[in-house]
């Protein structure tokens, strides 16, 4: 792309100008969270028992005496060698913030269909400090959508990011979040797939103020898992 070359009073009256378009996009954002808080909850009824590194726990148990819990769907089914990608992309941002989140009444856990073993593995090969539960066993990735059978796949299609997804594949990313009242009933409340799992990607969020942005040809070819990197 060719930029114009200007004086500074000329870019100050180019940026001035696009600021009104950033502050729509905010405002924006601020209607659309505000509508997204406001979304009816489904109470969770089915028992799921989670492996974990302090043993068996329900869901009900994850939340580690906070009110709400944010659950990354992590791609990382049983036998892999490794977690997807895009996955731990997304997951290498979460210790930086799970500080400042658990402090705001948030616990965030990765889940995967993996056994706790394999999870265990490559979580202490990436340097990971946040708790990551296996539901290796349970129906939970079929029952959020991230976890497909052979016959689903074999289909050529699958019900993902809330209608027909023409890619298939066993395992695909998500966001899901959960609260739980004072009785210890838990809700589910929220759950963002396809690129809207792009807000725990912060990086993106920096791409997108530079000059080249995201500069990506096919998706994310760029991506490496972070002891990757040449």
């Amino acid at each position: 792309m060719q930029h114009a070359l200007v004086s500074r009073d000329e870019w100050l009256t180019a940026r001035r100008d696009f600021l009104k378009a950033e502050k729509e996009l905010t405002h924006l954002r601020d209607k659309v969270a505000q509508q997204r808080r406001a979304l009816p909850w489904v109470r969770m009824d089915k028992d799921y028992v989670f492996d974990t590194l302090d043993g068996p726990r329900a869901l009900a148990e994850l939340f580690d005496g906070r009110s709400q819990l944010l659950l990354q769907h992590f791609m990382f089914g049983p036998g892999w060698k490794q977690g997807c990608p895009s996955c731990s992309f997304m997951a290498d941002h979460t210790d930086g913030a799970n500080l400042h989140l658990s402090h705001h009444d948030v616990t965030v856990v990765a889940v995967s269909r993996a056994p706790l073993a394999e999870i265990e593995r490559y979580r202490q090969r990436m340097g990971w400090q946040f708790p990551w539960v296996s539901s290796h066993g349970t129906s939970f990735n079929y029952d959020f959508r991230v976890s497909f059978t052979p016959e689903e796949i074999a289909s050529g299609h699958i019900d993902y990011n809330f209608g027909e997804w023409d890619e298939t594949g066993e395992e695909w990313p998500g966001v899901s979040t959960f609260i739980k009242d004072e009785a210890g009933d838990v809700f589910h409340t929220y759950s963002t797939f396809g690129r809207g799992v792009e807000v725990m990607m912060h990086t993106y969020a920096l791409l997108d103020l530079t000059p080249k942005g995201r500069n990506e040809v096919e998706g994310m070819d760029w991506l490496r898992h972070h002891d990757l990197y040449k």
